[in-house]
Order: structure tokens, then sequence, then C-alpha cells
């Protein structure tokens, strides 16, 4: 079997920076292991598969080096830039997913790519897991959760700057992870997002968390348009607005490489 395989660096317009994603569209589906391992090999935080359906729809599957993965938006960006700037598609794109409905996703402008998302607002919990206190180096305001993530919330942007994270005890909340979030100065909000159970120690940028953390600073805000940044080593910007029962974050992408895997 030979697939083409692309590497786009996503929510950034710099190599090297952003989140990375592998996108490998396929004819039809490769066995699960098959797709698995390739993930593993690419050691990227996201390998996405895309299959074509008909005129600008696709399914798509996201599998970290670990395993299968319900929702991902950078790899969901990436495949969007590669169908766009790669194969020449015009219009909207539709993603038919099994977890989280229909993703629609629009080229807004020369570079900007819109993915819409449902809205996943996370809610109080009555007690914080000891693996959140105990993983964490400063213990957060208050805590969150959603069908993804633990939210600990800060007061301060410094705070996530200065925290540093226990992996061993985050990965004990699996299938959860844990996002830390806090005002911020320079954008309306920052955070960081640590995976240890579902894929690595720190995400660079994480797209689909921000279905969670748009809707939760909106409300905080008393705004429906922000302007988000997470703060790994590599860094990215998003662009997040709330439109009904949905959250539209975008951010632009950078092709790093195209080829072909053997198998």
């Amino acid at each position: 079997m030979e697939l083409d395989i692309f590497v786009v660096d996503a929510f950034t317009d710099k190599q090297f920076k952003g989140n990375s994603a592998a996108v490998v569209p396929v004819n039809e589906w490769p066995a699960i292991h098959l797709m698995q391992s390739i993930a593993a090999e690419n050691n990227l935080s996201e390998t996405a598969f895309i299959k074509n359906i008909c005129d600008n729809h696709y399914e798509i599957r996201w599998f970290s080096p670990l395993t299968e993965i319900d929702f991902c938006g950078h790899a969901t960006l990436a495949a969007s830039y590669v169908l766009f700037f790669e194969f020449g598609l015009k219009g909207v794109i539709e993603y038919s997913t099994a977890k989280v409905g229909s993703l629609r996703v629009s080229l807004r402008d020369s570079k900007n790519i819109e993915m819409s998302f449902p809205n996943q607002k996370p809610t109080g919990i009555n007690q914080v897991p000891t693996e959140i206190l105990q993983g964490l180096s400063k213990q957060p305001i208050y805590v969150l959760k959603n069908r993804q993530a633990y939210f600990a919330v800060y007061a301060s942007e410094d705070d996530i700057f200065d925290i540093n994270y226990d992996s061993q005890q985050l990965a004990q909340l699996a299938p959860f992870d844990v996002v830390i979030t806090a005002p911020a100065k320079a954008y309306d909000f920052v955070s960081r997002y640590f995976w240890p159970a579902n894929g690595g120690d720190e995400d660079p940028v994480t797209g689909s968390i921000h279905s969670g953390l748009a809707p939760y600073w909106a409300e905080q805000l008393n705004k429906t348009k922000l302007i988000a940044y997470q703060a790994s080593k590599r860094g990215g910007v998003l662009t997040c607005s709330l439109t009904g029962d949905r959250v539209l974050v975008s951010g632009t992408g950078v092709l790093y490489m195209k080829g072909k895997i053997y198998t």
C-alpha cells in the first residue's frame, strides 16, 4: 500500500511553531492497527486520516501515538489546509466524525481556516481529584470538567507560565486530560494542555479544548469573540467566537512536509 502524507504546523504562520499534525488521505479505511502504527511512527501529537464521501464531504479519524482520539482540532485544521491548498477544494468542507457529529470548515480569507465545533462548555464539580492537586505545582482557584478534560482555573497568566506538572499523577485521570487557564494581558485568555493518558505530556496547541475554553471565558469576560494563546514552548494563537450552539475556532497553518508512506 502506498499512501500520501502531509505534515502541517497548525495555529501558526511560522514553521516549527504551533502544533504539527500529519494528514493521510485514504480511499478505504486501513486496519485500525495499521493507522495506529502509522501514528506511532509519525510520533506527532496527532495523525488525521481522511476518507472522501462525496464532493467536499469527508470522514475523519484522529490518532495520537498512543490511541484513537474522539476529537482533535489542530489536526482538523491541518487536514483542511491540505484540502484547500494542496487539493484545491473551494467552499465549505464537512467532516463526519464518530463522536462529535459534523464539523464544518471554511476558508475565511487567504490564510485563516475557520472550524465550527460543538459547544463543550465545562461545568463545576463537587470534589477536585487529588491527582490534580498533587499533579499541578499550584492549586487552582476552582476546577470544572467537560467530556474531554478537567479545567483548572487560575487568577493570573503568570500562574499558567510558571506551573510545573507531574505526568504520572495526571495520567491517573484517564480518560480525561487537564487544561490550565487564566485571563491574559495581550490576549483574552491563556492556557496549557496536559494529556499523558492519551498522547503525551504537554500538547503544543489544542484546538478541541477551545470548544470548552471559549464558552467559559465568553461568559466570564462578557464577550463572544476572543483571542486565545496556548502557552506551550511552541505556542499558538487561536481566534474563537460563539454563535448559537457552536464554537468557531480559527487559525492559520504552514505546510512542513509531503511525501509517501509505504506499507
